[in-house]
């Protein structure tokens, strides 16, 4: 299967329509966080299915075609059959290559479907690795940093919280809103699975906490005590 073949196919589904809602959603407008990027406008479902029908007859030279190119949903195509081709058997080859290629995981949907599923699913079993994602939330450019504290999903469905805390807590000062939204959301999916450790950090750390990190990991408290916590009422 060709790299080219599979944008054919995916530009034969993209819209006029779609492209300006994706523009507008994903922030593509001067000085916004994806700026430079690029849509043709191809739901999301159309570009699972191309992925699912074409992942195991397409060779890792044709993926690079996909997942280096300028266009948003090419990208996530590629990073989808990554998944698929992950999920498949092939885990160390995949890591390998989505580490190597980083940096092609640059826009937030990119990052939150493909790197729990892969950074983070692999480093849980490898977990002599966990310092690159130490090294990832250090770093100055943005989607590396959701990428450390995202990853992290994969340790918490496996009821390990410390990686997320502790990543989380490197971040809570960050200038990012879409940071500040993967803190919380990693802090919400702790709180599912143990509400008081969530609890413990979020006072703990309540005097650092962004707005809408708190926002986000506590929404699933009570009314009562989401507004107790809002106000800082422990």
């Amino acid at each position: 299967m060709s790299a080219n073949k599979i944008i054919a196919e995916l530009k034969s589904f993209a819209t006029a329509e779609r492209k300006k809602q994706n523009e507008v959603y994903f922030k593509t407008g001067l000085g916004q966080y994806a700026e430079n990027d690029q849509f043709i406008g191809v739901r999301v479902a159309y570009t699972r299915q191309i992925a699912k029908q074409y992942f195991k007859n397409i060779a890792f030279e044709q993926i690079s075609q996909l997942i280096n190119h300028p266009i948003h949903e090419v990208r996530y195509c590629g990073l989808i059959i990554l998944v698929k081709q992950y999920q498949a058997g092939q885990q160390d080859k995949v890591f390998g290559y989505y580490l190597k290629n980083i940096h092609t995981v640059n826009n937030w949907d990119l990052v939150d479907y493909s790197t729990p599923q892969v950074m983070g699913d692999y480093i849980f079993h490898h977990q002599d690795k966990l310092p690159l994602l130490f090294d990832l939330s250090q770093s100055d450019n943005l989607w590396k940093k959701r990428i450390a504290i995202v990853a992290t999903f994969a340790f918490i469905k496996q009821g390990e919280f410390s990686p997320t805390l502790s990543i989380g807590k490197l971040l809570l000062n960050d200038h990012e809103d879409l940071i500040h939204k993967a803190v919380g959301w990693m802090l919400r999916e702790v709180y599912k699975k143990n509400n008081n450790l969530c609890k413990a950090f979020l006072r703990e750390n309540y005097a650092q906490l962004p707005r809408t990190t708190l926002r986000y990991a506590i929404e699933h408290m009570d009314e009562i005590e989401r507004k107790a916590y809002l106000k800082g009422i422990f």
